[in-house]
């Protein structure tokens, strides 16, 4: 990765780069044009590390990248290919621990991903085997079925007591320490590399992106085919964020360019 790259697009990928299908055919010029310019993309995912290097080899992406809602972040030192991590979150053990007690206090079964049979995951996820493996591959965050709404309310109410903050993205919530989100390890990704003056150009979808986006010096609310995520609606409505004019990877390639073309009219 170029340490002196003037901008990074930090992206989510379920539902902001791929389809509900995980196709992200649409954008594939966009990235062969970034490539070009030394422009680096760093997913910043819901995704584990697993699935993310493997994600990387398809596409043919060599930068940093952020997984598991921002609580580890990895990338591979120039001269050799071995990996470096940083990590800001707590365990999955400590926090499997946390959601079985928070589910307590709410009177209501929280149930990780994990406890799911590969069945059961793939109806939910559509994932084939091998990749259900590699989302399983959990460290520091753990992915349980989204609960009714007045029940995530109460979720969200107790986690300051155990140090932790959930999220609600499309297919799941996800419990994570309070000290990692996608904000916080774009922040501390640009200080690891010594890049602390690279402007920002994110792409979220849902409310698990949100930290991203309000980081960001430019913040792109891609939506799904029934429009933006209601959790991002505020910031577009004040004119933070920017929507994206299609969903998924087509939404996300007309941004990217719209903003590309910008900077090189400058």
């Amino acid at each position: 990765m170029k340490n002196n790259s003037k901008y990074w697009i930090v992206t989510d990928l379920d539902g902001t780069l791929m389809d509900e299908d995980y196709n992200i055919s649409p954008a594939k010029k966009t990235l062969k044009m970034l490539a070009e310019l030394n422009i680096p993309v760093i997913p910043c995912t819901s995704k584990t590390a697993s699935e993310v290097r493997f994600f990387r080899k398809e596409n043919s992406l060599t930068d940093p990248f952020i997984v598991e809602n921002g609580a580890a972040i990895y990338g591979c030192y120039e001269q050799n290919s071995i990996e470096w991590e940083l990590i800001l979150g707590k365990s999955y053990t400590e926090l499997k621990i946390i959601l079985f007690n928070i589910s307590n206090k709410v009177n209501y079964h929280l149930t990780p991903l994990n406890d799911l049979s590969k069945n059961q995951i793939f109806e939910l996820t559509g994932l084939s085997d091998k990749a259900i493996t590699r989302a399983l591959d959990r460290h520091w965050s753990v992915p349980f079925l989204n609960p009714p709404d007045d029940v995530f309310e109460k979720v969200k109410l107790i986690c300051d007591f155990y140090n932790v903050h959930v999220f609600k993205g499309n297919r799941m919530s996800h419990l994570l320490s309070s000290k990692s989100h996608k904000g916080q390890a774009v922040n501390k990704l640009k200080v690891h590399l010594q890049n602390t003056d690279v402007k920002i150009i994110a792409l979220g979808d849902s409310q698990n992106d949100l930290p991203l986006l309000e980081y960001a010096d430019i913040s792109i609310v891609i939506p799904g085919k029934n429009g933006p995520n209601k959790y991002l609606q505020n910031g577009i409505d004040n004119g933070s964020f920017r929507l994206a004019n299609a969903p998924h990877a087509v939404g996300w390639s007309n941004s990217v360019e719209d903003v590309i073309n910008d900077f090189k009219d400058l």
